[in-house]
């Protein structure tokens, strides 16, 4: 459709400079328009198409579409042209300057050229004035000039000063002659005569200036000046009242009758005055008015105004009863010459009225001070009237009109209604100026008889009295009020109260006040009001105690038996009244008080002849002027004396009901306080009435009161080490709330409750007495009494008394409690057991047992205490990585016997046993049948040999008295009849027999075949009395390093039974035992103090024998050719595993799978095929379970050892230190749980396959280019080690030994290391499944970031560090805390953390580091970052900074067709030469950095040094200053730990 100009909008398009420029308008503006427009269609539309036919409105409707659609697809295509319209307007404003400038240069030619053409033609110069010009040029004045020029504008020279001074004085002589000889008016002697003038001041009227002209008699007066000194500044805004015409005017009449008159003035004097008192009334009229009109309104009128003569103003014109109330303000009718009057009606006294007068003479004219002068002399005089009258009324009371201290305050009546009567209490009675009637007031409180005494005083007088009376009573109920504000009570007016209608207490007067008492609900106090005869003004106060209770309206006052809750609760009385001398025990009734008795304290003793009440004023004045007037000191104290006895008769009464003994409510010595004591407490525990001295109960606290009961002791049976405790008198103190009287019995209940606690703890210290005073028992040096408050019992044990039990008994739980402390920071090790604890405690009732089980105790839990037990995530693989689980876990079921559970995986039953001796089992099996395995945990695999090497034989003699078999072998005549070669090797290592825990399950357990006994093989070798040496597997590993020797000792054993060889260094974890006990064991004369796990181990529960066959097993060669030291013997570890086709196959010896002449590590290194392990068989032994369940014995001291954490320690190459420090239990469970983990994935896992292998707790595996074995430390079962091989033997020039040692030490480090995450296993196991090629490069990586000292040598900016867990600070492709290594068909997700290295930066300023999320893509051997598809993330200029890097190198990897893969090329190109944007400058050169790194001695893992010869220095790099493993410093990122991570 072709365009069509918009209707009405077509602007016309003008030629020239309109065209070129044209007109702008604004885009909103056009917006609106159209928007308007299309507005304006729509409501014509809708107003004209109902009219219309249905085609012709689609008609319409249509055209109206297509106008709008074309006008708004215009306005589109103008928005988008106006986007690059900047460019198009800066060119217009370009062209348009140009045009003006061009414009302006025609304009210019133009006008010049009409000005030569046709204004210069006929222009011509004029003839100049030569003579006028010369004269002026020459001489510089022009004398040319007309004179009269001179004449009228130069004025003559002035007369000189000193003539002017003879002038004005001799002319100030004249003027004074002249007044001299003339008649003035007094009010003019107020002159001056001053510079040839004199000047009269008439003052608040008006200041005229005159003079003479000459000395002559007959000169007139000269009027100079005339000012008028009437001024209102509220009338004209502070303008002057006269205008300046009427000036003139009053300047020309005085001057014309200075000319005319005799006394001329005389006449100035009367015309000035005339025309200022005229102006004066004027503006008191004006005042007037304005008050009117704006605040009196109609309170004041003007009756009269004759202008110039006088002003009449009326005002209290409604007052009743009394004359109309006026003045008059006018001229002095006898004087005219004196100023204005004023005159009264009714008239006032002379000298009121002059008072009034003064308000005219003031400065300032004002009409509202002359009303307020006259309305206060007015008001007084009213009030002085009232003050005559009142004193009539009121006898012996001082009136006093007390006058304000500012100028306008009315006068004030001030009538004292009550004796004493404080200034706020005052009946203040004045005036109101306004209407003038009375007005009363009390300025403390507003009270409702002031209006009708306020009406009495203005109409009828004879009501007063009685108002006056009310008035007092009713300011006496406010002191009332006011005095018990403070106090725990409230007072009323009235109360809703029920009683009979000939009760006494409605013979009472109808002026009383009803006092709640806020702590008893049933005990009302009244007080009724009299007036003293003698002093009407005095009102006395009679005290009314009544006992209520609860009631409905409905009940009958009459019956006592009903008492039903409603929502309205009313008050029924009590129907008795009593005698004035009534006891504090019979509250239940009504007494009248007498204020005597109360107001001179409680030991004053009540006159019982006086049947009436004394009266407060027989006392001292001094007394009773030490409270103010608002105070009443009687009900004050009244009101104190009932809440403080009433708690007390309610508790004795409920003491009496129980037939408790008590002395009734006594007062305290010097009528301190009131006191009530118990003669007897009812117990079962008679020996501690002997030490009871008193039970005293008091009441304590001013605010919130409480009950305080106070035992008083003789002495205590414990002698504590508190100071407070060494005297005799032992007083205990217990606090109670204070209830209300109605449940008394629950602080008589609490009491009791305390009482029994007391009595219950003292008989437990009473039986641990017996036992501390008899040494044979030895408590006493044990514990120690911290403190003894016969409520709780502190007791301090321990090595150094640093922890304390607190002993208590709970009246709510009917038992003791115990509470354990220490010292702040360190927790007690019994609080796990309290539990357990209290209940034996409850149980036998002895403190001595559990004394002696806490210090039996102590260490093992301290030990066991020691243990980790913060929350980790990331532990189960099952679970999602954010759950977190517990590391160790403590389970009391005993006193003695606790369960530690790690990781809710594993379990351990630990028993703690008399003598220093605990014992440790498998807590997994259960206690009736050995071979049933518990369902909520795992078998600990290798727990028996473990926890051997910590036995300690010399301490656990004593308890042991026969060897048992439970995990020895048979008889070895047995067992070779069912061995197949007799000549075979034993599988060094083995220490435990292995079973499966039912028939139809495999093992758990490592296989039945168990290395013969070097103990065993000595003794036979000492029966048979001839030298047997053990056929050699391999030949010795160094002809010159002898094998460590294992001697035996049999019954009775010579020096000459020892090997040659020294014996190797003892590890520091076994505590030896200087002398050797004679013993059939051969174990216990070892002179190994570690006793090692090939030899028999003992259960406790059976005796101790000698196997009858130990003697036919010859002793060791001293050439042992095994790579282990033999001190130690291989002990491999169990592993547990409920995996399906966990291996349980007999272990081979691993020195007959090596061929003669191999290395030490050949066949461990060579020889993973599981064709080629062929083992010998051996001795097989029968299968048992229950081997780990059978306890263990071991001291306190090998138990601290097994839960301290310490570095690993190794046999010859001395101590290694990881960065997190566990304890060896920790660590052997973590590798145990690890390999159990790694069984698993090797399950679920697509690229591993698992190999069957006759090695128990060995786990093998394979991928596609390599074989796996990772097997536990067979030295101290506390790691685990990997052996790398290739697939196939052809492939071992592709793989070299140090790539394997590479990656078996990063396993070793990093991977199997605390806190031991299965995720990091994973990400490993994961890695090694990658192709040939790749893993090649991971070896790379894996090198440069064990060995950081090679990238700097190598120039690189960056180090590397492989988190093999996805860390907090990553990117979120993962969750964090899984296994950051990710195969997904052809795509492998990995992370690495790079971190800045060879720079120093200053301090406080980290080094940069970030996680880089990389994506290695297999078929199109491309390494680039992961990123997220999401468009609007925003990545950080780091990563940005390294995505483009790792771009740059994947563009040239794919242009040079490289092979290679890309892995690692790409990774070293990023950390050569990647730049941070916003990297900080480095305080030193990377080169000189790296000049400065220092070589240091190779590293060695404990896999190096059991099977690998040490790497060469040049091929691993510096390491650090000692041997061992891991390094002890790494670099890496400070923001993350890269590869072991935080515990999360």
């Amino acid at each position: 459709m072709a365009p069509v100009p918009l209707e009405g909008h077509q602007a016309p398009v003008a030629g020239g400079q309109e065209a070129r420029g044209g007109s702008s308008v604004s885009l909103s503006l056009l917006i609106d328009f159209m928007v308007q427009r299309t507005y304006h269609e729509l409501s014509v539309l809708a107003e004209l198409l109902p009219r219309k036919t249905d085609v012709e409105r689609k008609v319409e409707i249509y055209n109206f579409s297509a106008r709008t659609r074309q006008l708004y697809v215009r306005l589109l295509a103008l928005v988008k042209w106006a986007s690059g319209a900047s460019k198009v307007e800066k060119s217009t404003m370009i062209m348009q300057f140009l045009d003006k400038q061009s414009m302006l240069l025609v304009d210019t030619a133009d006008m010049l050229t009409r000005i030569a053409r046709d204004t210069l033609t006929h222009a011509r110069l004029p003839s100049f004035h030569i003579p006028a010009a010369v004269e002026v040029l020459t001489t510089g004045t022009y004398s040319r000039l007309p004179a009269i020029i001179r004449e009228k504008i130069v004025p003559p020279d002035p007369i000189t000063p000193s003539e002017r001074r003879q002038t004005l004085l001799r002319l100030n002589q004249v003027i004074q002659h002249r007044l001299v000889t003339s008649d003035i008016r007094p009010q003019m002697r107020n002159l001056k005569i001053e510079a040839g003038r004199v000047t009269f001041v008439v003052d608040r009227e008006f200041e005229v200036c005159l003079t003479v002209m000459g000395e002559g008699e007959n000169v007139p007066w000269r009027l100079l000046s005339a000012k008028i000194l009437v001024a209102d500044k509220d009338t004209g805004e502070g303008r002057p009242l006269v205008h300046p015409l009427q000036t003139q005017y009053l300047h020309d009449v005085l001057q014309s009758r200075l000319v005319d008159e005799k006394q001329p003035l005389y006449e100035v004097y009367d015309v000035l005055h005339f025309f200022c008192l005229a102006l004066r009334l004027e503006v008191l009229y004006c005042q007037t008015m304005r008050l009117c009109r704006d605040r009196l309104d109609d309170h004041i009128r003007i009756d009269d105004y004759k202008p110039g003569k006088s002003l009449s103003i009326s005002y209290w014109r409604h007052l009743p009863e009394q004359p109309q109330h006026h003045f008059t303000i006018h001229t002095d009718p006898h004087d005219p010459a004196k100023s204005l009057v004023v005159t009264h009606l009714p008239s006032l006294a002379q000298k009121d009225s002059e008072i009034v007068d003064k308000a005219l003479l003031m400065e300032q004219l004002s009409i509202e001070r002359l009303l307020v002068q006259t309305i206060y002399l007015r008001t007084k005089s009213r009030l002085a009237e009232l003050k005559t009258e009142l004193e009539t009324m009121l006898k012996d009371v001082d009136l006093d009109i007390v006058t304000g201290q500012l100028q306008g305050s009315p006068a004030i009546l001030s009538v004292p209604v009550v004796q004493p009567c404080l200034r706020a209490e005052l009946l203040l009675i004045t005036v109101d100026t306004h209407s003038g009637s009375f007005l009363a007031h009390v300025p403390q409180y507003s009270s409702p008889i002031l209006p009708e005494i306020q009406n009495s005083l203005n109409y009828d007088h004879t009501r007063l009295p009685t108002l006056l009376q009310e008035l007092r009573f009713w300011i006496t109920q406010r002191r009332c009020e006011k005095t018990l504000q403070h106090l725990p009570a409230t007072a009323h007016e009235r109360l809703p109260v029920m009683h009979a209608a000939d009760h006494p207490i409605a013979k009472l007067s109808r002026h009383k006040m009803f006092v709640r008492l806020h702590r008893h609900q049933r005990v009302i106090l009244v007080v009724e009001l009299k007036e003293k005869p003698e002093s009407p003004c005095e009102v006395s106060c009679s005290f009314y105690l009544v006992m209520v209770k609860p009631s409905s309206i409905e009940d009958s006052p009459e019956d006592e038996t009903i008492e039903t809750e409603f929502p309205k609760t009313y008050l029924r009385e009590k129907l008795e009244h009593f005698q004035t001398n009534w006891t504090y025990s019979q509250v239940q009734h009504v007494c009248e008080l007498d204020s005597f008795v109360s107001m001179h304290g409680p030991c004053t003793a009540v006159d019982e002849s006086c049947g009436q009440k004394r009266k407060m004023s027989d006392g001292p004045a001094a007394k009773r002027a030490k409270h103010p007037a608002y105070f009443i000191p009687e009900l004050a104290h009244v009101v104190a004396m009932c809440d403080e006895r009433l708690p007390f008769v309610a508790i004795a009464a409920e003491f009496s009901r129980r037939g408790i003994a008590h002395q009734g409510i006594q007062v305290e010595a010097g009528a301190t306080a009131v006191v009530l004591r118990v003669v007897q407490l009812p117990t079962k525990v008679k020996p501690i009435l002997k030490r009871l001295l008193s039970l005293s109960l008091r009441v304590q606290g001013k605010g919130t009161k409480a009950w305080l009961a106070e035992f008083i002791f003789h002495g205590a049976p414990l002698q504590s080490l508190h100071p407070k405790e060494q005297g005799l008198r032992r007083p205990v103190y217990f606090q109670y709330e204070m209830v209300p009287e109605e449940i008394a019995g629950r602080t008589v209940d609490a009491l009791l409750r305390d009482w029994e606690q007391i009595c219950n703890l003292y008989e437990i210290v009473y039986d641990l007495t017996e036992f501390l005073k008899h040494d044979k028992y030895g408590l006493s040096g044990m514990i120690a009494v911290k403190s003894y408050s016969y409520s709780r019992l502190v007791l301090s044990y321990g090595a150094d008394r640093s922890a304390t039990m607190t002993v208590f008994w709970s009246p709510d739980h009917k038992a003791f409690r115990l509470i354990f402390s220490s010292n702040p920071g360190t927790p007690n090790a019994h609080a796990a057991v309290k539990e357990q604890l209290q209940a034996h405690l409850n149980r036998n009732r002895s403190l001595a047992q559990v004394l002696v089980l806490l210090c039996e105790t102590y260490e093992p839990l301290v030990s066991l205490g020691k243990l980790p037990g913060l929350p980790q995530l990331g532990v189960h693989q099952s679970k999602a990585p954010q759950v977190a689980t517990q590391g160790f876990t403590l389970l009391p079921q005993s006193p003695t016997q606790i369960r530690v559970v790690y990781q809710g995986v594993y379990c351990l039953e630990v028993r703690i046993r008399g003598g220093g001796l605990v014992s440790v089992r498998d807590g997994s099996y259960s206690h009736l049948d050995r071979t049933h395995v518990l369902s909520d945990f795992t078998p600990t695999q290798g727990l028996k040999a473990f926890l051997s090497k910590y036995v300690d034989e010399s301490a656990v003699f004593l308890r042991r008295r026969s060897q048992s078999e439970d995990d020895n072998p048979p008889s070895p005549v047995v067992a070779m009849e069912n061995v197949s070669n007799p000549g075979s090797a034993s599988t060094p290592g083995q220490s435990e027999n292995q079973a499966t825990s039912s028939p139809s399950v495999p093992s758990p357990f490592l296989g039945g075949i168990r290395p013969q006994s070097p103990a065993t093989r000595a003794a036979d070798a000492a029966s048979s009395n001839v030298l047997r040496f053990h056929p050699p597997h391999t030949p010795p590993s160094n002809p010159h390093t002898p094998a460590s020797p294992h001697p035996a000792m049999g019954h009775g054993f010579s020096p000459a039974s020892f090997s040659l060889a020294s014996p190797p260094p003892a590890p520091p974890i076994v505590n030896p035992s200087p002398t050797v006990l004679p013993s059939p064991s051969p174990i216990l004369n070892s002179p190994n103090p570690l006793p090692s796990p090939l030899l028999p181990q003992s259960s406790p529960q059976q005796p101790i024998g000698q196997s009858p066959a130990a003697a036919n097993f010859p002793q060791p060669s001293l050439a042992d050719s095994s790579p282990f030291p033999s001190s130690q013997s291989m002990a491999s570890s169990p592993a547990p595993s409920n995996w399906p086709s966990s291996p349980s196959v007999p272990r081979p010896s691993p020195g007959a799978a090596r061929a003669p002449g191999h290395s030490p590590a050949g066949g461990f290194t060579h020889s993973p095929d599981p064709a080629k392990l062929t083992p010998h068989l051996s001795r097989i032994l029968p299968q048992r379970s229950w081997a780990g369940a059978v306890p263990t014995l071991l001291t306190h001291e090998a138990l601290d050892l097994l839960c301290t954490p310490a570095p690993l320690l190794q046999t010859a190459q001395g101590p290694v230190s990881t960065l997190i420090e566990p304890s060896p239990l920790e660590r052997f469970l973590g590798s145990l749980y690890l390999r159990r983990q790694l069984q698993r994935f090797i399950q679920s896992e697509e690229c591993m396959q698992s190999i069957p292998n006759p090695e128990p707790g060995v786990v093998h595996l394979k991928t596609d280019t390599l074989l796996c074995r990772v097997f536990q430390n067979t030295t101290h079962l506390q790691s685990l080690h990997l052996k790398l091989s290739p697939l196939n033997e052809h492939d071992e020039t592709s793989w070299s030994p140090d790539e394997f040692q590479i990656l078996e030490k990063f396993f070793e480090t990093k991977v199997v290391c605390p806190p031991f995450k299965p995720q990091a296993l994973l990400a490993f196991a994961r890695m090694l499944t990658v192709p040939y090629n790749m893993l090649k490069d991971f070896v790379q990586i894996v090198r440069l970031e064990l060995l950081p000292q090679l990238g700097l040598q190598q120039g690189l900016r960056w180090s590397v560090q492989w988190p093999l867990r996805n860390p907090p600070s990553g990117t979120h492709l993962i969750p964090t805390g899984v296994a950051s290594f990710l195969i997904c068909r052809n795509k492998i997700l990995f992370f690495l953390c790079i971190t800045r290295q060879g720079v120093q930066y200053p301090p406080g300023v980290e080094p940069p580091s970030m996680i880089l999320p990389l994506v290695y893509d297999l078929h199109t051997n491309i390494t680039q970052l992961a990123q997220k598809q999401d468009q609007n993330q925003v990545h950080p200029p780091a990563f940005a900074a390294a995505n483009l890097q790792m771009k740059r190198f994947a563009d040239y990897h794919a242009n040079a067709n490289l092979d290679q893969c890309s892995v690692f090329p790409a990774l070293r190109d990023l950390m050569a030469n990647l730049v941070l944007p916003n990297e900080p400058p480095p305080m030193m050169a990377p080169m000189a950095a790296a000049q400065q790194v220092v070589g240091s001695p190779a590293m060695q893992s404990p896999m190096a040094q059991m099977h690998h010869s040490p790497l060469p220095p040049n091929a691993m790099g510096p390491g650090p200053q000692h041997q061992g493993y891991p390094p002890q410093q790494q670099q890496g990122s400070p923001m993350i730990n890269p590869h072991g991570m935080m515990p999360q």
